[in-house]
């Protein structure tokens, strides 16, 4: 006999492979793996099985609502979750203060105007920024249980609106920054 030997076309030429082929493949070698089984006594049910789990990883789709850093993470390599789960929460890029002034302290301050910011984290620098919005209301109104005065006991009490101050680029270190942390804004209104 005599053999012939066909050489194949060009180096481009590939033979098309469906990836789903390939990952149910790896899927199902490591299924065996596990199980410690030979191919011959694996059934049509748990090829399944693999084929289907890999559809549904597939699905599978992580968001975030925007960028940022991550904390308060939950999920480790391995773990089980359920939709809509929350797997870690994220601090976006960007940063703003909300500081609370005292309504009497309004009178000259609007949009726009500069302000100080003293991060006690950031030991005597002073970060500057601006006044980006002043809240419509005080903060008390907007409490999940505003305070109801008694009526016949009338003392004036001085309320508190939020004032939200931005940042102005650039930041000292805008990893050491983060919500919750103790500053004392300065708004120039002058």
């Amino acid at each position: 006999m005599n053999e012939v030997l066909v050489p194949f076309p060009a180096p481009a030429w590939r033979p098309s492979v469906n990836p789903w082929i390939i990952a149910v493949s790896v899927m199902l070698a490591t299924f065996m793996e596990v199980l410690d089984t030979s191919v011959a006594n694996v059934s049509l049910p748990h090829i399944a099985g693999v084929a289907e789990l890999a559809l549904l990883v597939s699905y599978t789709r992580i968001v975030a609502p925007e960028a940022g850093r991550v904390t308060r993470r939950t999920v480790e390599e391995g773990m089980y979750v359920r939709v809509g789960q929350v797997l870690m929460s994220i601090v976006p890029n960007d940063f703003w203060v909300v500081a609370n002034f005292k309504e009497t302290q309004l009178k000259a301050m609007h949009p726009g105007q500069p302000a100080e910011i003293k991060v006690d984290a950031f030991k005597n620098e002073v970060v500057r920024g601006h006044v980006d919005s002043i809240q419509a209301g005080t903060g008390s109104r907007f409490s999940l249980l505003p305070p109801e005065n008694a009526t016949g006991n009338y003392v004036k009490v001085v309320q508190r609106v939020p004032v939200k101050i931005v940042f102005d680029p650039p930041l000292p270190d805008p990893s050491r920054l983060g919500p919750g942390m103790s500053v004392v804004v300065t708004v120039k209104t002058r």
